[in-house]
C-alpha cells in the first residue's frame, strides 16, 4: 500500500485528499477537507494540519493541481500570494515525491478515474481505444487539453488553446467581436473572452446595449452591481451564474438569447479543437458551466454548431463527446497522478 496526497489548489478554495493507492487501479480515499486558501499564509502548513486532523503518517507521494500556469516545477498562483516550488515542499513536508500540475492537466488524468455515472454522453460517435483524446472546460476561463497514448498509458497535455483567436461565423457573432474590441480597446479578441463565465457576462452587456430585448429588472441589477465591483477583489454578484438560471426558467429574454448565443459558441470552439486533434478517443467537456446548464447543452445546439464544419462534419460526427458531471474530477486526477509518480 502506498500513501498519496492530493490536492485542488485554488485562489479561494483548497481540497486535500489522502488516498491509498494498491495494486488495483482504484483509489481508495481515507480523508478529504476543504480549507479556505486565503486563511493560510502558504501551503505549508495547510498540509500540516490537514495531515494531524487525518491523524495520518507522512504519505509517499503527492500531486497538486494548481490554477495557473506551473514552470519548471514551481507556481505562482492567481490571487493568493503563494509561490510553490516542489523542492521546497518536499523539504519541509518530508515527501519524497511532489509534482505540481496545472489544473486542467489534472482534468486529463482525472478521465480515467470516471465511472459511467460520471459523464453524460452527447454523441456516442465511434470510440477508437488507441486515438488521442481531448478536454474542453468552460468555467472561470477556457481549458482546453489532450491526451496521446504512449505505451500502456495516457500522457495529459495542457494547452493554453482558449487564448486563440474568437472564430465568428455570421453576423450577430461579427458584431459581438466589434463590440468587444471596441469595449475593452484591444486589438484581438480570444475565445475565452466569449467561451467563460466571463463570456457570458459579455454577450449579455453586448446584447444588452444593442437593445435586442428589454432587460428584466432582476438580471439588471445583478448586473449593473457587478458592473460598479469592476476592479475588486471580492464581488457580491455572479451575473454569469443569474443569466444561465433565469435563460433555463425562461425567465428574461436577453438570459435566453445570451445564453443560446454562448453555447452555440461553446460547441463551435470544441469542434475547432477536435478537428485539430482527430480525438477519437473522445472529447471530454469539463467546466463548472456545463454542468449547470445541462438542458441546454443537450437540446442539440451545441452538437448542431460541434459538427457544422461543412465537408470535416462526417469525421466529426464520429467523434464521442461527453459531458463530466463529477465536479471533482480535478482531485480525482491529482491523486492518479500522484500514483503515477
Amino acid at each position: 500500500m502506498t500513501l498519496l496526497l492530493a490536492g485542488d489548489i485554488g485562489g479561494t478554495k483548497t481540497i486535500l485528499r489522502l488516498v491509498e493507492s494498491s495494486n488495483s487501479p482504484a483509489l481508495n480515499t481515507l480523508y478529504e477537507q476543504s480549507y479556505r486558501s486565503g486563511d493560510f499564509p502558504d501551503l505549508v502548513p495547510m498540509v500540516q494540519q490537514f495531515l494531524a486532523a487525518a491523524k495520518s503518517s507522512t504519505p509517499e507521494k503527492a500531486c497538486f493541481a494548481i490554477a495557473g500556469p506551473v514552470v519548471k516545477n514551481t507556481a505562482k498562483l492567481t490571487n493568493l500570494a503563494w509561490f510553490l516550488d516542489t523542492e521546497r515542499l518536499a523539504q519541509e513536508l518530508g515527501i519524497l515525491s511532489i509534482i505540481l500540475i496545472n489544473d486542467f492537466a489534472a482534468v486529463g488524468y482525472g478521465i480515467f478515474g470516471l465511472t459511467k455515472q460520471d459523464l453524460l454522453t452527447l454523441q456516442a460517435g465511434k470510440h477508437q481505444p488507441e486515438a488521442p483524446m481531448a478536454v474542453i472546460g468552460a468555467g472561470t476561463g477556457l481549458g482546453q487539453g489532450f491526451l496521446i497514448k504512449q505505451g500502456n498509458q495516457y500522457q495529459v497535455f495542457p494547452s493554453e488553446g482558449g487564448h486563440a483567436d474568437f472564430a465568428p461565423r455570421n453576423e450577430l457573432e461579427f458584431q459581438l467581436l466589434k463590440y468587444l474590441l471596441d469595449k475593452h480597446d484591444i486589438q484581438r479578441v480570444s475565445a475565452e473572452r466569449v467561451v467563460s463565465g466571463l463570456g457570458i457576462t459579455s454577450i449579455y452587456q453586448f446584447l444588452r446595449d444593442r437593445k435586442i430585448a428589454t432587460e428584466s429588472p432582476e438580471i439588471a441589477e445583478v448586473v449593473r452591481n457587478w458592473e460598479q465591483e469592476a476592479g475588486q477583489q471580492e464581488k457580491t454578484a455572479d451575473p454569469g451564474a443569474a443569466i444561465g438560471s433565469a435563460a433555463l426558467a425562461k425567465s428574461d429574454r436577453i438570459s435566453e438569447q445570451t445564453m443560446q448565443l454562448f453555447v452555440e459558441a461553446y460547441g463551435a470552439e470544441a469542434g475547432n479543437l477536435a478537428l485539430k486533434l482527430l480525438p477519437h478517443g473522445g472529447l471530454y467537456i469539463a467546466g463548472g458551466i456545463a454542468p449547470k446548464i445541462m438542458p441546454l447543452m443537450q437540446d442539440g445546439s451545441f452538437m448542431l454548431n460541434f459538427t457544422q464544419k461543412g465537408r470535416m462534419r462526417s469525421i466529426l460526427e464520429e467523434i464521442p463527446v461527453h459531458i463530466i458531471v463529477n465536479q471533482q474530477v480535478g482531485l480525482i486526477g491529482a491523486a492518479l497522478c500522484a500514483s503515477r509518480l
